[in-house]
């Protein structure tokens, strides 16, 4: 059992928030399933739903034992009441069966609301997915990535050295459904749609080796492992577009590319996320680089 009288700092603040920040490990997923079960009560009353609390009301949370506690098979960056921000691991498709979004679903059962991804990244591809917990809030993330207003930053890992200071590259890509591969060229063509990719040195190594901060304009499909290899930097681990020896020599079997940094850069209405504006969200550098 944890009791809590809220303090100044929590008036007006929703229950969830409060409790998430003050009780450590306490998942979205065990607080609805406390709701479910009344094991919250406020001044009292066994509660069923999520409230609004005040300065010095009492909070008595009846917490599962250690053996019953929900376990997250993911990793949790951030969340409050409108997003939820994860650290997706690799060989993990985003959506579909077998999921990170079916896992999501599952460990927050209980929530009014099941939240959805707002993007997606490579099966193998590891980093940040930012899921939407109210519908509200999916309405809103979904415009602010189609007009650009959220910028996705990832670390590729690559065989060569590129010149160092910031570069964006221009191609066209095709995207082959049967094969499930693009292709690329420097040119307009039919059926192939223009992408757009910067990318800077962050570090070079004396193997023939750098890391990569990336950025796309455009979202196509395999854009970043497709486009720095066509430009002669193959992203290391990558059995698709980059080239096996050099996947043997440094023992990877996936590709190295990670969606490190996520921020948001709103530049009209947000409504109810407003208070995300100019916030970022970044990871430690992957094991893959040391």
């Amino acid at each position: 059992m944890k009791t809590l009288i809220v303090p100044v700092k929590g008036e007006g603040k929703k229950l969830s928030t409060y409790l998430l920040s003050e009780i450590p490990n306490l998942s979205f997923g065990t607080f609805c399933m406390l709701l479910r079960k009344k094991d919250i009560k406020i001044n009292g009353k066994r509660i069923h739903q999520d409230k609004t609390i005040h300065q010095d009301d009492e909070i008595v949370c009846y917490l599962p034992e250690a053996n019953e506690k929900i376990v997250s098979s993911f990793s949790v960056v951030y969340e409050d009441e409108f997003i939820l921000l994860i650290d997706k691991p690799a060989n993990l498709e985003v959506t579909g069966e077998n999921s990170l979004t079916k896992q999501v679903h599952k460990n927050y059962a209980h929530a009014p609301f099941l939240p959805m991804p707002c993007h997606r990244i490579d099966r193998n591809t590891t980093g940040l997915v930012l899921f939407a917990k109210t519908e509200e809030a999916l309405a809103i993330l979904f415009d602010k990535f189609k007009h650009h207003e959220i910028e996705k930053r990832y670390l590729a890992w690559i065989y060569g050295t590129p010149p160092k200071g910031k570069k964006k590259e221009e191609a066209y890509v095709f995207k082959d459904q049967k094969k499930a591969m693009v292709y690329l060229s420097a040119t307009p063509q039919k059926g192939y749609r223009k992408i757009i990719t910067s990318y800077q040195v962050l570090e070079k190594r004396n193997d023939n080796t750098s890391l990569l901060e990336v950025e796309i304009e455009t979202g196509r499909t395999h854009q970043i492992r497709a486009h720095l290899a066509y430009l002669g930097f193959p992203i290391i681990g990558d059995g698709k577009y980059g080239k096996n020896e050099i996947n043997k020599r440094f023992h990877q079997k996936r590709q190295c590319l990670c969606h490190y940094k996520l921020t948001f850069a709103f530049t009209s209405d947000s409504g109810v996320l407003d208070y995300l504006n100019n916030k970022s969200f970044c990871l430690k550098k992957r094991d893959f680089w040391g």
